[in-house]
């Protein structure tokens, strides 16, 4: 009977393990949502999400044993941004906080086309390999996907009341889902012979 390869090791545990980047990416948010239209408090609301996004993070740690660069920064920053809002007794740092990270997205990733790099590779590469024009394609248009959403955050935040804002936040997390649907058939066509495009989601642009 032959060994099984490290790469068939590998694609054993995904399904197992799968469901932790679900909890990682989508788990504080639904929860913060949930939270808020149940209590009708975003204090409260606010003390689930960083609950939450402990939660998620020291979950991801121990069926991972590693924290991924990506799920670490967006669960640091729902830390950071959750904790202001507590202490300060506001919702504004919650709902800019969707704004500063798109707005980060968005530059780090436009700007390093800008300059001739491929920051998408990097974040994406391990589990796609695409030509060079393809990479810089798709950076710029996981760019201005982000882009997008922290300017529609602002107009939300500033012209609607907070249920809305809140029903927008939790509408970002089918998006997310929708815009890696439209950008499948261009990764599928330019890929290598043997990727799997499940693996390239984006990063989940909010909590």
């Amino acid at each position: 009977m032959s060994e099984a390869s490290p790469k068939d090791d590998h694609e054993a545990k995904r399904p197992k393990n799968g469901w932790v980047r679900t909890v990682v990416d989508y788990g504080a948010a639904i929860a913060f949502g949930v939270a808020y239209f149940v209590t009708k408090d975003f204090q409260t609301a606010t003390w689930v999400l960083v609950a939450a996004s402990a939660a998620a993070l020291a979950i991801g740690y121990a069926v991972e044993r590693r924290l991924a660069m990506l799920p670490l920064f967006f669960g640091g920053m729902a830390l950071i941004f959750g904790a202001l809002g507590l202490i300060f007794q506001s919702d504004v740092f919650v709902k800019i906080k969707v704004t500063v990270i798109n707005l980060a997205l968005a530059s780090f990733l436009i700007g390093g086309v800008l300059m001739k790099r491929q920051p998408l590779k990097v974040i994406m590469g391990e589990a796609l390999h695409l030509p060079e024009a393809a990479w810089r394609t798709l950076t710029l248009r996981y760019g201005g996907y982000f882009a997008f959403v922290a300017i529609a955050n602002e107009v939300v935040r500033n012209t609607q009341d907070t249920d809305t804002w809140v029903k927008f936040r939790l509408a970002l997390l089918p998006l997310a889902l929708v815009f890696v649907a439209t950008q499948l058939p261009f990764m599928m066509k330019h890929m290598a012979k043997g990727d799997d495009p499940k693996g390239a989601e984006p990063p989940d642009a909010g909590f």
